[in-house]
């Protein structure tokens, strides 16, 4: 088997992937069906897209590391099971809403709410679920993997969702949603248990989430993940809803159009993410490359004139937002104690997507307030020189020198940088 596709291999990996093809399929129609709703009901209001973006990413700011403390104490494939019917429900009080014509902006706040509940309890419990399908050794590959499911569906289901809304209206597109979490389901359900390599589990007790927090603190290779996926996610990756402001209001497009703005950037971000599975262990410096990559480009992609160019730079925007996603995932994972993954999972997933309740709104004002192009310009460059700053900061404070492999001077270990050393040099 190709080596970009060798945790396929694994019976469990290869269920739960193909159920995840289906149901990322789904949300990313529902992703665009939800925005353009939310324009139309608002007419093509930016605050209010940023609005509904931010209150979908708040529950992961407030809940995520509860949802990696639950994801640490109990059975992660039950917990799978239960979010995933929560947030399919969800899909579908939305859909029949706005088929029978009642759905209002407040009814759309609250179910992008509710639907980013569902999320934060899901997303810590996935990302530190892929590990106890394939081992350590094939996790990088099982993450690209899962980057390139996710983009797979972020290809065909926006340009699928424009298509639909054109001909039948967005009420249907969330129908379908809804029924796509059943695929994910199922594969859940045909697992074989035995088969699977389960973290051991933490302990009931109180102070969890805090001991998740002092863990991180005391390495500083976290904390500088952690501050790059802030910054680039608080207010680099708001593309659902920039992308739908340059389309309707610098070049005048429609709902087609502006599906296929986000099946376009998804083939970069495809094509990050199958780079990212033939990909050994990422070291930090690639990490800090590829950020302040990524803010550049956005900023150039701002300044196109057209919308044939706008579009050819999305393409390098996707791919450089995955790889350095994908890397940071990975590190993550593969740096930390099997007992704290979910926990710290959890706090990795609260401060990439949390900050977009505030940055989403704020970049949706900007945009109002100056146009649309600057949503872009303005996201790029903080992505670009908080990375760097952070960078700079951090390695002075530490001791460390930003040459070389970035981090090597030596300072106190714990047992588990034993394999947090080979992720990172």
């Amino acid at each position: 088997m190709s080596p970009t596709f060798h945790s396929l291999r694994i019976r469990n990996y290869r269920l739960y992937a193909t159920g995840a093809v289906v149901s990322n399929i789904g949300t990313w129609m529902q992703r665009v069906a939800q925005d353009w709703l939310v324009l139309q009901l608002s007419h093509h209001s930016g605050l209010a897209l940023g609005i509904t973006t931010g209150l979908q990413f708040l529950p992961m700011l407030l809940l995520g590391p509860w949802g990696g403390t639950l994801a640490d104490r109990y059975s992660k494939r039950t917990l799978l099971m239960m979010t995933q019917a929560f947030m399919g429900g969800i899909a579908a009080v939305l859909g029949l809403l706005d088929i029978t014509g009642l759905v209002q902006v407040w009814e759309v706040y609250l179910l992008a709410l509710l639907l980013g509940v569902g999320t934060a309890l899901d997303n810590p419990t996935r990302q530190s679920f892929v590990v106890e399908m394939v081992g350590p050794e094939d996790l990088p590959n099982a993450v690209g993997l899962n980057s390139a499911s996710f983009n797979l569906g972020r290809v065909i289901g926006p340009a699928t969702a424009g298509l639909l809304i054109d001909a039948i209206g967005t009420g249907p597109v969330f129908l379908v949603n809804a029924a796509s979490f059943a695929a994910v389901i199922y594969a859940l359900t045909r697992m074989r248990a035995s088969d699977l390599s389960p973290a051991p589990r933490a302990a009931r007790g109180p102070g969890q989430i805090l001991e998740g927090i002092r863990y991180v603190r005391s390495r500083p290779d976290l904390v500088l993940i952690l501050t790059i996926v802030f910054f680039v996610g608080t207010f680099g990756m708001n593309f659902q809803m920039t992308t739908a402001l340059m389309a309707t209001q610098v070049f005048g497009k429609g709902a087609g159009e502006f599906g296929l703005l986000g099946s376009i950037m998804a083939v970069g971000s495809l094509s990050g993410s199958l780079l990212a599975a033939r990909r050994g262990r990422p070291r930090l410096r690639f990490l800090v490359s590829w950020a302040i990559g990524f803010g550049l480009i956005e900023i150039v992609a701002g300044l196109m004139p057209t919308y044939v160019t706008f579009a050819i730079l999305l393409v390098p925007c996707g791919l450089s937002a995955l790889t350095l996603i994908t890397a940071a995932n990975s590190s993550m994972q593969l740096g930390v104690d099997p007992m704290m993954r979910g926990r710290v999972m959890a706090l990795y997933m609260a401060i990439f997507m949390g900050g977009t309740p505030f940055g989403a709104p704020l970049v949706g004002a900007v945009a109002e307030a100056f146009g649309a192009r600057w949503s872009l310009i303005a996201g790029g460059a903080i992505s670009a020189t908080a990375t760097g700053v952070a960078a700079l900061l951090l390695a002075r404070r530490s001791g460390l020198q930003v040459r070389g492999d970035l981090f090597n001077a030596p300072r106190r270990r714990e047992p588990v940088e034993d394999l947090a050393e080979s992720v990172l040099r």
